[in-house]
């Protein structure tokens, strides 16, 4: 499947990187994509190394649809399927530079910086009003909608080790815009 100009029936590593600079949206608030994360089934650190359980089966579904899960008990994370039905993998939505809906945004997060409202995973859930309801909802159909980059834009992409996470964080998986001030944290 296609959305956004991103093929995601990729490898959750080049699927990760392509995300970069689109823009995702959720009943009409969100903005550009400025950092992600890869997972795979193969990786030790993914939902989905040890197998299917009914909290990751959208893991396992078709790529193109929303897997959400809430971290920590606190927040809730979006991730994006990625290459065939029953891998299991994902890429992490770390990072968003707000665009459109600034102000429900702003009154989700209960704060006006915009720097701060979509840095870090659980803030994009929050900021964009996402809850286990959006889980294996497909991201080309409402509510969902991904736009590609301008093709006019030059995305300089930085990549490093993922960040969070106890097992392979070294794996540099992590992807962002570079230079943006909206990353969760600034890349090495």
């Amino acid at each position: 499947m296609i959305a956004g100009g991103v093929d995601f029936a990729a490898r959750s590593v080049d699927v990760a990187r392509k995300l970069i600079g689109v823009t995702l949206l959720v009943h009409g608030v969100g903005g550009r994509i400025v950092e992600t994360e890869a997972y795979d089934s193969e990786d030790p650190a993914s939902h989905t190394y040890a197998g299917p359980t009914p909290r990751n089966a959208s893991m396992f579904g078709p790529p193109g649809h929303a897997y959400v899960y809430r971290s920590y008990g606190l927040h809730w994370c979006l991730n994006f399927v990625c290459r065939e039905a029953g891998h299991g993998a994902g890429v992490l939505i770390r990072a968003l530079e707000p665009t459109d809906g600034l102000d429900v945004m702003q009154a989700r997060r209960g704060l006006g910086d915009p720097r701060l409202l979509c840095a870090g995973p659980g803030r994009v859930g929050q900021a964009l009003g996402i809850t286990r309801e959006h889980d294996g909802c497909a991201l080309n159909e409402p509510p969902f909608a991904l736009r590609p980059a301008a093709a006019r834009e030059r995305i300089a992409v930085a990549r490093g080790p993922r960040i969070g996470i106890s097992k392979a964080a070294e794996v540099p998986w992590r992807f962002g815009l570079k230079g943006s001030c909206f990353l969760s944290r600034p890349f090495r």
